[in-house]
């Protein structure tokens, strides 16, 4: 019986670590403190049936959309978590119009982090998979202050960790610092996060796709004849393809990374800059599929590339196996070029 590491995830970042001669270990303890957090907010996700935490709170967020009670505790938790360890110098999040800055009275660090706090929340009252996306990035501001817009407002590519927790049958965290993916399963009977799942790697095509398809009457016509390609049968191509859509971004690219497929949410006559988040959503998203072998675009350019221009940014995603988003692309731009015709 071949014999298996045991490895958690503090000590996977130490020997990680130890590959670099220059680290300091600062993002190593950045990491713990995430992973803090997040056990925390796992422990409230599965008692939130039991105590009354479910529901609205009244309030709407910067988005305009109704706030409930796990999502703004996940944003409390999150901050304060991750306000006091000398780390950062500023954070941003979904839930808040503008960045929050590290109280005075703490360190100023070196790092700046971005986070969704409860990614997929309309789910929560229907117990389907949630979860909290991440992303840091250095900062670029001068280090004798304190952190700015300009330190959030950096380019995907420019990331040196993300990752993501997702709450389900088991909360996993899985996470890329730009050396490939790994992922840990919390084991409740101590604790802690072990690896479960070692330098992921996501199948360069799939049979899957993913998309809310109740809003095909809105969609771009390059996207409808792609969809319908998809679904056409073809055994030498590999179709039909198969629909799979939980309809939260963190279940659905969570289950694509492992098994192969794409995930799209285009722009649309309704919403024509697409709906997910540049900072919180689709860059940690993107930048954790390419580590994994996976492609992320808009439509036309890579995730990674996009200049953000304000916090809340919103763009168009296509994310998953390289060879599915290569192919919904060039459908995108053959009916741009016959509609300039």
């Amino acid at each position: 019986m071949p014999q298996i590491k045991f490895l958690t995830l503090a000590r996977h970042i130490i020997e990680e670590e130890r590959k670099y001669p220059e680290a300091t270990g600062e993002l190593s303890n950045l990491l713990h403190d995430l992973s803090l957090a997040a056990k925390v907010i796992s422990l409230e996700v599965n008692k939130a049936g039991l105590v009354d935490i479910i529901g609205f709170t009244g309030d709407n967020n910067v988005h305009g959309e109704q706030v409930k009670k796990l999502d703004m505790f996940a944003h409390d938790m999150m901050v304060r978590a991750m306000d006091h360890g000398g780390h950062l110098c500023v954070m941003a999040s979904e839930e808040e119009e503008d960045v929050i800055h590290i109280p005075s009275e703490f360190n100023i660090g070196k790092y700046v982090l971005l986070f969704d706090p409860l990614d997929g929340s309309s789910n929560i009252d229907a117990n389907v998979s949630i979860g909290t996306i991440f992303s840091i990035y250095r900062r670029v501001s001068p280090e004798d202050g304190a952190g700015t817009m300009e330190d959030c407002l950096q380019f995907g590519h420019e990331q040196v960790a993300a990752g993501y927790v997702i709450y389900g049958s088991s909360t996993m965290l899985v996470y890329t610092a730009g050396s490939g993916v790994h992922g840990f399963t919390l084991d409740p009977a101590f604790g802690e996060f072990v690896r479960s799942h070692k330098n992921i790697t996501t199948p360069k095509k799939s049979k899957i796709y993913s998309i809310n398809e109740g809003n095909y009457l809105y969609w771009h016509p390059g996207l409808k004849k792609y969809i319908k390609y998809l679904q056409e049968e073809d055994k030498e191509s590999g179709r039909p393809y198969t629909s799979r859509y939980i309809g939260s971004m963190v279940a659905d690219i969570h289950r694509n990374l492992l098994y192969g497929g794409i995930f799209m949410y285009p722009a649309d006559s309704r919403n024509p800059n697409g709906k997910l988040r540049l900072m919180y959503e689709c860059n940690p998203m993107a930048f954790i599929i390419e580590q994994a072998g996976g492609k992320a675009s808009d439509g036309k350019n890579r995730i990674l590339d996009i200049q953000p221009e304000k916090l809340h940014q919103r763009v168009p995603v296509y994310i998953g196996s390289e060879e599915d988003v290569k192919m919904v692309e060039s459908f995108l731009a053959k009916e741009e070029v016959e509609s300039a015709k």
